[in-house]
């Protein structure tokens, strides 16, 4: 499970292009795994679209997961859910899909982190780092506040909210992430040049991170 560049969809965002296409795009600029995102559409829709986004995940061999709604990531056998804080519970999620399912789950705070964990999840959305257009009521927790979830825990740490072009090196750099997770500054304009520069700042600023630790 690679979480380096963590990618997630919002059609509203997209200018002429289909989302089956952006996707497409997003993997070959370097997303490393998809969350489909729909907030707005039927459960048939749901269903088809995933479909239509699994076949393109699978085919370039990248995970697939759905977000809030366990119901599709089963019945398109997606790789995995992700669930935030007034969804279903973590601990009744991971019974639902199983021990080889991938399950990630929204925190903000220190004791969500840890109790997400002890619940079964593989990792962790944490933020929002800044504040952010796709969720405006989180309250930003900042580099610092990132940080100490990360030491709190032991599965890997993905950094969402408010995560742009300009912002992606900082956080990669002054935090001990795994990755960072974004909708606009990947599939807003042209979707696989962003992901291929988001990817190359992540790659440069954990080789930097490295070589500061020496």
């Amino acid at each position: 499970m690679d979480l380096r560049l963590y990618a997630v969809t919002d059609r509203s965002y997209l200018k002429g292009i289909d989302l089956v296409s952006a996707v497409e795009l997003a993997i070959r600029g370097g997303a490393t795994i998809i969350q489909l995102r729909e907030k707005e559409i039927s459960s048939k829709e749901f269903y088809e679209l995933a479909l239509k986004v699994k076949e393109v995940t699978k085919h370039n061999n990248i995970p697939l997961i759905i977000n809030d709604r366990v119901d599709i990531a089963l019945a398109v056998d997606a790789d995995g859910v992700h669930v935030g804080q007034e969804d279903l519970p973590a601990e009744v999620v991971r019974r639902l899909i199983g021990p080889d399912k991938i399950l990630g789950v929204s925190a903000s705070t220190v004791e969500e982190a840890v109790k997400a964990e002890r619940d079964g999840a593989d990792y962790l959305g944490v933020g929002a780092v800044y504040t952010t257009l796709t969720k405006p009521e989180a309250d930003a927790i900042g580099i610092e506040g990132l940080q100490k979830i990360k030491e709190a825990v032991s599965i890997p740490v993905v950094a969402i909210g408010g995560i742009t072009q300009e912002n992606a090196y900082e956080i990669m750099l002054k935090s001990e992430v795994d990755g960072i997770s974004s909708v606009s500054a990947v599939f807003s304009g042209d979707v696989e040049e962003n992901s291929r520069r988001l990817l190359q700042t992540i790659e440069k600023a954990i080789s930097d991170r490295r070589n500061l630790k020496w």
